[in-house]
């Protein structure tokens, strides 16, 4: 299936909200495409008396990708079995397979990846400080620049650099940073790198952006520029999960406001500034406190 795409979609939500469920995992695999690795996979699972919750896998240029949502009754899972059983079946495969396991009775972790601009992350890190972001905690900040080290430690938390010179190398070292953590979602609070769709598989749903347009209009960089130059009266900002396209996945929240007469590039960069944080921690609050399916590229509350 080289040279083209096909996508299957199941909803994925919050596992925590499965009733009677005492433990869940997301599996991630990863390689070059074959035959039968659906079936090899999702039998193992069966023959772990997994139950799966959604999966969803795509082909694209050869590579095969898969996101698999699995959960057990009390007492039925054993991580040790269930890790090396996976590892034996990457090996056979010849695909990367990854395990994460999640305590619905914990709060969820948190990475924050950011850049240099410190209103967005420091308003999310301000909400989390005062308890208003129930069901998890931060657990690292990870930067491609050194700019926000200090606000990192303000809030006792590791601050991870990590140049951006090589994305490959960099985002290997964001992975390994995401494991040793024990991270379960990331918030990119104004990152301004692109992350690649290998990257983005392995936190499928789990990755949340804020981009400063009303989404699907303006995606990409200059996104105020742009709706300046088209004298759009109507400018917003978008919390959204991060998909393999560039600012195409799913919406979450969105804010609004209307440009009035007369206003300059400046004066609209620096209301929709304004909006960003508020909207970026309303997206993140709604992921932790609503049930929601992402089915088909859309957003809803069940």
């Amino acid at each position: 299936m080289s040279g083209g795409s096909k996508t299957v979609c199941s909803p994925f939500r919050p596992l925590a909200y499965s009733r009677g469920v005492k433990q869940f995992a997301t599996i991630t695999v990863i390689g070059r495409d074959k035959t039968g690795v659906i079936a090899r996979v999702t039998s193992f699972l069966f023959e772990q008396q997994a139950n799966i919750e959604a999966l969803e896998e795509a082909v694209t240029r050869g590579q095969f990708s898969m996101v698999l949502q699995a959960s057990w009754r009390e007492g039925r899972l054993e991580p040790a079995a269930l890790r090396r059983g996976l590892q034996g079946l990457g090996r056979e495969l010849g695909m990367e397979i990854k395990l994460r396991l999640t305590d619905p009775k914990r709060p969820q972790r948190c990475a924050v990846m950011v850049t240099r601009e410190p209103a967005c992350p420091a308003a999310l890190l301000e909400e989390f400080k005062n308890g208003r972001l129930k069901r998890a905690e931060p657990v690292v900040v990870i930067g491609n620049r050194p700019d926000l080290e200090s606000l990192a430690k303000k809030h006792k938390l590791p601050f991870v650099h990590i140049p951006w010179n090589d994305r490959k190398r960099a985002e290997k070292r964001v992975l390994d940073a995401l494991e040793k953590h024990e991270v379960d979602f990331v918030v990119l609070a104004r990152f301004m790198k692109i992350l690649s769709p290998d990257f983005v598989w392995r936190y499928k749903n789990k990755i949340i952006n804020i981009h400063p347009s009303l989404l699907p209009s303006f995606p990409g960089p200059q996104a105020y520029r742009q709706a300046y130059e088209h004298g759009v009266k109507i400018v917003g900002v978008t919390a959204h999960f991060v998909s393999m396209h560039l600012d195409e996945g799913p919406i979450i929240a969105q804010d609004s406001f209307t440009v009035k007469p007369g206003w300059s590039l400046k004066q609209i960069v620096a209301e929709g500034q304004r909006r960003e944080a508020k909207t970026l921690v309303k997206g993140v609050k709604t992921y932790l406190t609503k049930r929601l399916d992402v089915h088909w590229g859309v957003v809803k509350q069940v």
